[in-house]
């Protein structure tokens, strides 16, 4: 019997594992990306992270590109385009307010996500109390923040939802981690006129390029890899709630490279939004009657023989 239930805590919290490793990774990433940003303009950083990252992708996973169909296609294109909207928006808005705030307005679309899609009310509480830990953590100070930095920073909110929507798709309709290195390759392709317009033959500089690298594997290959296998094994809300956790990581990758202090208030944010991120997987016992399991073989379309 114990080693069934060990079984069943592996099953129930290694996929909260990766959506918290991948956060980490994803905001220490980011604060290497503002360290970044004065050499290659926000722009570029994005063109950047998504162009190596998908090249690593590419070549670690050499995905098949026969035997899908169209909506399988359109679904990469859906996932390429929130992949390269949510990262031009945020770091539109990491150049004009401080990566704490940043993060803390762009989470409230995954929150507000929860609360759409979610078909439990405890879903609803634990959303509503990181949704007040948010709020919090902003210590009330967003109308002094750059309007436009804010405006950018909530847009990215909204790619964020749409990257955990059509990421969990992709998930069910490609094996491993091909789809993501398909899309990363779409949203690359995306955002790469716009990097060379802005900073032009400077992404070629190696000092450049190698801090690139390192914001593309800790921003976007690790996290994101981490994300997608975590989608196909729980339901988005859940999802969702976790990525609430969000700011409390950034305000811990703010003070470490960049060194910006937490405030007592911040510090009981971050409690709020951690608390309510727990009670979202201990209320969890499973997928819900109307949501099958991310990993259950019927939901994969049957992939055509090439």
């Amino acid at each position: 019997m114990g080693s069934v239930g060990d079984k069943a805590a592996v099953r129930r919290f290694g996929p909260v594992a990766l959506v918290v490793a991948s956060g980490l990774s994803v905001q220490f990433g980011s604060s290497l990306a503002v360290l970044l940003m004065p050499r290659a303009g926000a722009l570029g950083v994005v063109t950047l992270r998504l162009v190596l990252a998908a090249a690593v992708l590419l070549a670690v996973c050499r995905p098949a590109v026969r035997g899908y169909g169209r909506a399988d296609w359109g679904t990469i294109a859906a996932f390429g385009t929130a992949l390269a909207g949510m990262n031009t928006l945020f770091y539109q808005a990491a150049d004009r307010i401080p990566l704490g705030a940043a993060v803390t307005l762009e989470v409230l679309g995954p929150l507000i996500l929860s609360v759409v899609a979610s078909r439990r009310w405890t879903n609803l509480l634990w959303a509503g109390i990181a949704l007040a830990g948010v709020v919090l953590l902003g210590g009330g100070g967003f109308e002094r923040l750059d309007p436009a930095g804010a405006a950018f920073a909530l847009a990215a909110g909204g790619m964020w939802a749409a990257y955990i929507v059509f990421g969990a798709r992709t998930g069910r309709r490609f094996p491993h981690v091909d789809g993501l290195a398909l899309a990363m390759a779409f949203g690359a392709v995306l955002s790469l006129p716009l990097g060379l317009a802005e900073a032009g033959g400077g992404l070629l500089v190696p000092s450049t390029l190698g801090l690139g690298l390192a914001v593309a594997l800790l921003s976007s290959v690790l996290p994101y890899t981490m994300e997608l296998l975590a989608l196909r094994r729980m339901p988005a809300p859940t999802f969702a709630i976790l990525m609430s956790l969000e700011p409390a990581i950034a305000a811990a990758a703010g003070f470490l490279v960049l060194g910006q202090v937490l405030s007592v208030t911040d510090a009981l944010a971050i409690a709020l939004v951690i608390g309510a991120s727990m009670g979202a997987v201990r209320t969890r016992t499973g997928p819900s009657r109307r949501e099958p399991s991310r990993t259950e073989p019927s939901r994969r379309p049957a992939r055509k023989v090439p």
